[in-house]
């Protein structure tokens, strides 16, 4: 007797185990999910705040109404930061870029001074550019607005077609996990049937069998949370000493929140498999338990 209930016992931790590592791998199949989609988002808007135009000025500008204009620039809320470009560091870049002295060549520095912009990402795209660009030109000490119409365009769709693809991988991967979950706690429910049914058949009611299963499904996701949660720290920990460039493009309060989802996720999964698997087994007929 003593045996049976030492092996009964270690199939129930067995089982207790089991359970929480399956919804752990689940939930952290989505944790990094969410860390892609997250890092997606911030390295986009990265991306978006490298482009910019350059706003090329007359050559009879004081360089105090130029340095006035900056300022304004960097009082608006498109823009994200500026630089002024002398003509002589203009020069310097392009002898740089080239390989050599076309000054000597010309006999003096045909380059103008300009300031190059960078914009927030909110404002990357033709559309904002276009209307930046016919304001700035109102401005009689601004010669031209330049930028690159195809590359916003290019960076633009490229961005909105991979958002794509991960809303349809993110939508299919919650779907997945819902399933693998339920399936995980349905046979942790499926061990127990003939207790349930016992229990019934004594005269428990249906909210009093149920509770201690939802209990411990509730707590077996919060658990499996938890690990879940530790893995995804430990993901991120990982790929920031491999690519430290992450660094620029961390948010702790973003992941704070995914580490939230997860939480919740788990345990709201965990609580409506464990209703559903009971509630199967306290109205199914006591014949069909050995087949059901």
């Amino acid at each position: 007797m003593a045996k049976e209930l030492k092996y009964n016992r270690r199939r129930l931790q067995t089982s207790y185990l089991s359970t929480v590592i399956g919804i752990t791998l689940v939930l952290y199949m989505m944790g990094v999910l969410g860390l892609v989609i997250l890092h997606a988002k911030k390295i986009s808007d990265y991306v978006k705040e490298n482009i910019g135009f350059s706003i090329i000025m007359n050559d009879d500008v004081k360089e105090a109404d130029i340095f006035m204009l900056q300022k304004t620039l960097d009082a608006t809320s498109y823009v994200k930061q500026t630089e002024y470009i002398t003509p002589e560091q203009a020069a310097n870049e392009l002898m740089e870029d080239l390989g050599e002295d076309f000054i000597s060549f010309l006999g003096y520095n045909p380059l103008l001074p300009s300031i190059e912009v960078k914009l927030n990402a909110q404002y990357a795209n033709n559309d904002s550019l276009e209307v930046i660009k016919n304001q700035l030109l109102e401005n009689q000490n601004i010669k031209e607005v330049d930028y690159q119409k195809s590359l916003v365009h290019l960076v633009n769709e490229n961005i909105k077609r991979v958002g794509l693809i991960l809303l349809a991988v993110s939508v299919l991967f919650l779907f997945i996990a819902i399933a693998l979950i339920n399936n995980t706690i349905r046979l942790a429910v499926y061990s127990k049937r003939f207790i349930i049914k016992s229990m019934q058949l004594v005269g428990a009611t249906q909210s009093f069998i149920r509770r201690p299963f939802i209990a411990k499904g509730v707590v077996q996701g919060v658990i499996a949370a938890i690990l879940t949660i530790v893995l995804l720290a430990l993901t991120l920990y990982w790929s920031q000493k491999t690519i430290p460039e992450l660094v620029d493009v961390q948010n702790i309060d973003l992941y704070l929140l995914l580490f939230g989802f997860v939480l919740l996720l788990g345990m709201i999964i965990a609580w409506i498999s464990t209703y559903f698997a009971v509630r199967k087994y306290l109205k199914i007929k006591t014949d069909y338990l050995y087949f059901y």
